[in-house]
């Protein structure tokens, strides 16, 4: 299913700069854009939206005005050149709040607690507790390899390793190098199922079937422990 998408700004190259970002994943559709929030509160009356791009300050009605205007506002992502509107935001209970210019990889994280909260689940919260593995919703991280994106679905991860600037996303069938800083990778990871466990290698939790002195293994495979990730690796895996 396709997540309805409206873009409200007043900068054109705003829009674009969303809008190109968007055209890289199949999930967000752009059913129209706003140049400011009285044009956008009329589309929301007359169209189904499920997403709204919202900047914070826009000649007459603001954005955080127009989403306090709203009974049922749809997900809203604000966008804004000024980071002392955050706290207005999240009392609105807005998804996520992007700075600009909006980088690639932060957009992206965004997008997928989204795409959580668009499936009824919040990537910082536990599932819930009768959710069986089958149902827990897929989570994806988008690589950039030359000049196309490539999704990787979390759940097939064996680990990433780092190699300079790039990284090697490692799964049961493939192996993906990205151009992409492994402290990046590590923000666009859902929250709690991975761990870095070396300055050059994270791993997936589930995955790790023991650990030793100097090493984990992942499904057979042996992946190193650094001298200062020993501690938080042994309180993860050897509780108590």
């Amino acid at each position: 299913m396709k997540i309805r998408t409206l873009v409200v700004d007043d900068e054109p190259h705003a829009i674009d700069v969303i809008e190109t970002y968007a055209g890289h994943l199949p999930e967000i559709e752009i059913i129209g854009t706003c140049s400011n929030a009285i044009s956008a509160s009329n589309m929301l009356r007359t169209a189904d939206v499920d997403l709204m791009f919202l900047d914070v300050k826009m000649p007459g009605l603001s954005g955080t005005d127009l989403l306090r205007s709203l009974n049922s506002p749809p997900m809203v992502v604000l966008t804004t050149a000024y980071p002392d509107y955050a706290l207005d935001g999240f009392e609105l209970d807005i998804v996520d709040y992007l700075l600009k210019p909006i980088p690639l990889p932060r957009f992206l994280r965004a997008m997928e607690k989204v795409m959580f909260t668009f499936k009824g689940l919040n990537p910082a919260q536990p599932l819930p507790p009768d959710m069986s593995a089958e149902q827990v919703p897929d989570y994806y991280l988008y690589l950039r390899i030359e000049r196309r994106f490539v999704k990787v679905n979390t759940k097939d991860i064996l680990w990433i390793e780092s190699i300079k600037d790039y990284i090697k996303v490692v799964t049961g069938n493939e192996v993906f190098v990205s151009k992409q800083k492994i402290s990046m990778a590590e923000k666009l990871l859902p929250i709690g199922k991975f761990m870095r466990i070396h300055r050059s290698f994270i791993v997936p939790v589930d995955k790790v079937q023991s650990i030793h002195a100097s090493y984990v293994v992942v499904l057979g495979f042996k992946v190193p422990v650094g001298r200062n990730y020993k501690s938080e690796c042994l309180r993860q895996f050897l509780p108590g």
